[in-house]
């Protein structure tokens, strides 16, 4: 292997670890357990010569495991070939066949009991490892202990795992996820309620219980605990702004750059849009300010133009996963028990209280279906009533 292609591999693996350490959803002490591993893969490549296109390949994980005397090197190679893979460094990622996740005993035993009682095939079986897997890890990066499990956790659980993932997965991950449950309630007693009725979709759960918003003297509250003393302080104050006085998604906030924005019209362009719908909003003059303070005062200087970056190096784009923590952790500290979506839930309310039409609600949210705005419209029967059906009561 030339030098070029070992300082390109040692590049990425300290790429990867830092992009571990900015995920707030990893488990904290993951980069610690790859780097050695990891630090042990460059030395093995180097020594062997190996071609940059022959690194992550069956064969030379196989040799590599000869090599180490460090334990479980699979799980670090495969992360960091799906984070190349998804940089577009690598062609395709390292995938094992038959590789399986190691999970606690209790999922273990799930796992053992699901497929002997229901007689499921083997690869059913290596779908649901995964969910598990993935569950297990977001309990743990949150310190939560199945035994105090609610329903408050599974669905934040689930509103972050299925982000990227199609109605239809989503539907057959979560019926996966209830036959874990009612194994803990029926068969373990290891939670005392059976949550596994309550994990519903989308459609039922707005039905059932319809997006939740912040009263006005929660919204007080909130910016009046934000703190401006460091640098995370003065970025998160800037999300909150965006995400409640424009209504903007977590990903919308991620995805923002300084080319957005335009101080002198006061305005910020949404390009990237869920459904296709960009749009072009005002921002208020506070909001201006708050942007404009993070900018001047505390951005890193970065190659990247995206407004919100990490404050490590290499400075990079920070992820909706990390908008969705930085302002949760602003409204726990604030006394609230809510999340992100919260604000943009509230910023609807505040635009149907102010006689703003539900189609303009709907444009000004970027959403593709009247139906999902309908979402948003819970203040009292009166007024739903007036705004969907033009009924007076």
């Amino acid at each position: 292997m030339t030098d070029k292609n070992t300082q390109r591999l040692g590049q990425s693996i300290g790429d990867y670890l830092e992009w571990i350490k900015s995920m707030p959803y990893q488990h904290p002490n993951a980069g610690m357990r790859y780097s050695p591993v990891l630090s042990d893969f460059l030395g093995f490549v180097r020594q062997n010569n190996i071609a940059w296109e022959n690194i992550f390949t069956l064969d030379t994980l196989k040799e590599f495991r000869k090599y180490t005397t460090l334990k479980n090197p699979s799980h670090a190679l495969i992360g960091l070939s799906s984070y190349l893979f998804r940089s577009r460094k690598i062609p395709k990622p390292l995938v094992i066949p038959n590789y399986q996740i190691d999970l606690p005993d209790i999922y273990e035993q799930y796992l053992i009991y699901h497929e002997q009682s229901r007689q499921i095939p083997y690869n059913q079986v290596k779908q649901v490892r995964r969910v598990l897997a993935s569950f297990h890890g977001y309990l743990e990066s949150h310190k939560i202990d199945l035994s105090s499990l609610n329903i408050e956790h599974l669905d934040n659980f689930m509103a972050e795992f299925s982000q990227r993932l199609a109605l239809g997965t989503c539907r057959l991950y979560r019926c996966y996820l209830r036959g874990f449950l009612r194994y803990l309630y029926q068969e373990r007693k290891i939670i005392k309620t059976d949550l596994a009725p309550l994990l519903v979709g989308r459609r039922l759960y707005s039905q059932a219980k319809p997006p939740k918003f912040l009263r006005p003297q929660e919204v007080q509250r909130l910016f009046d605990s934000l703190k401006l003393s460091t640098p995370a302080d003065i970025r998160t104050y800037a999300m909150v702004h965006l995400a409640y006085c424009l209504g903007l998604r977590p990903k919308e906030v991620s995805l923002i750059t300084l080319d957005d924005i335009s101080f002198t019209k006061g305005e910020l362009t949404v390009a990237d849009r869920k459904g296709n719908n960009p749009i072009t909003l005002p921002i208020a003059e506070h909001t201006i300010k708050a942007i404009a303070a993070y900018v001047v005062n505390v951005r890193p200087k970065s190659e990247y133009r995206s407004l919100f970056l990490s404050f490590h190096t290499p400075h990079r784009p920070i992820s909706s996963a990390a908008v969705v923590h930085y302002i949760s952790k602003a409204m726990k500290r604030a006394g609230l028990s809510s999340s992100a979506y919260w604000l943009r839930h509230t910023y609807a309310q505040s635009l149907l209280e102010r006689g703003v039409s539900i189609f303009e609600i709907k444009e000004m949210l970027g959403q593709d279906k009247i139906e999902s705005t309908k979402n948003y419209l819970h203040i009292h029967i009166k007024l739903m009533r007036k705004v969907l059906f033009n009924e007076e009561l």
